[in-house]
């Protein structure tokens, strides 16, 4: 079982095989948070059934394992990516400069985070 999973696991993106002596394998859902959402039990699928899952759940399937994920697949299988409408790097110093541009005196700041 361990070799077809670390096969399987080559294969689709955002899809990481962290083996663990003794345990049943089982495939362990997180969100971007990498908060649990579900377990699913493997020990009882077939190669067949565990790749009609994983398809079934949205994970791109690579035809080679180094070959690069398009765009569109970046966050797969999430539908929805929380980091989609931020920019790829936003510096301290531009986020400073637009927090200081109010005309209140820096004295007068109204502090939110308190």
């Amino acid at each position: 079982m361990f070799s077809l999973l670390r096969e399987v696991s080559h294969s689709r993106h955002n899809l990481v095989m962290k083996h663990i002596p003794g345990a049943d394998p089982e495939l362990v859902l997180l969100n971007h948070y990498y908060e649990e959402l579900d377990r699913i039990a493997l020990s009882d699928m077939t190669r067949s059934e565990i790749n009609e899952l994983l398809e079934k759940l949205g994970f791109y399937k690579k035809a080679q394992a180094e070959d690069e994920v398009p765009e569109e697949f970046r966050f797969s299988p999430a539908r929805d990516s929380p980091f989609k409408d931020e920019p790829a790097y936003k510096s301290s110093s531009a986020s400073l400069v637009t927090e200081n541009t109010s005309s209140e005196p820096e004295a007068e700041a109204k502090h939110t985070d308190l």
